[in-house]
C-alpha cells in the first residue's frame, strides 16, 4: 500500500481509493481501513492530517481544495459514516459521487449514524449495486474483494 495524506498531491498510476467521510469529532476510522488494506497495492488518499494547523486561516481552503481534486482523480472512493456526527460535507460529496458510475463506490454508516435511512435509499435509487456497510472491517472487506476481482486494478 502506498498512503497519501493530504496536502500532498497524488496523480500516479495504479489503483487508488479515497477516504472520504467524518473527521471532526470521529475516531480515526481511516487508520483502521488503511490497515485491512495495507497488504494491497492500493493507493490510499486520506484527507485526515495528523497535524491540521486549525488557526492557520488558509488551511481549510488548502484542504477542501486538495479532497476536491483527490476524489476525482481515485479510481474508487470509500465514505464512511460514523455515529459522532452528520457529517454533512460528506453527504453532499456522496451526492456528487453517487451520480458517477464509472467511479467505483464503498459506502458504510456506524448503525447509530442519525442518517443511515437516508444514505441507504438515497443509494438504493441513484446506485443499487452499493451495498451500506455497517462496520469498517465489512466496508474494507467489499474494497478488497473489488481490487482483488478488477482486471485493471
Amino acid at each position: 500500500m502506498t498512503y497519501i495524506e493530504a496536502l500532498t498531491e497524488y496523480n500516479g498510476p495504479g489503483p487508488s481509493v479515497f477516504l472520504a467521510g467524518g473527521i471532526s469529532g470521529t475516531f480515526d476510522w481511516q487508520a483502521d481501513v488503511a490497515a485491512r488494506l495495507a497488504d494491497l497495492p492500493l493507493v490510499i488518499l486520506n484527507p485526515r492530517r495528523r497535524d491540521f494547523p486549525i488557526n492557520d486561516p488558509l488551511a481549510a481552503p488548502a484542504q477542501i481544495e486538495w479532497e476536491y481534486r483527490h476524489l476525482r482523480r481515485a479510481t474508487a472512493v470509500l465514505f464512511w459514516f460514523p455515529c459522532e456526527t452528520l457529517c454533512p460535507i460528506a453527504l453532499y460529496e456522496l451526492g456528487g459521487r453517487a451520480l458517477v458510475r464509472e467511479q467505483p463506490l464503498f459506502v458504510g454508516t456506524h448503525p447509530d449514524y442519525q442518517r443511515r435511512l437516508d444514505v441507504e435509499l438515497q443509494l438504493k435509487l441513484a446506485r443499487p449495486e452499493v451495498v451500506v456497510a455497517s462496520d469498517t472491517a465489512a466496508l474494507a472487506a467489499q474494497v478488497r474483494d473489488w481490487f482483488l476481482r478488477e482486471p485493471a486494478a
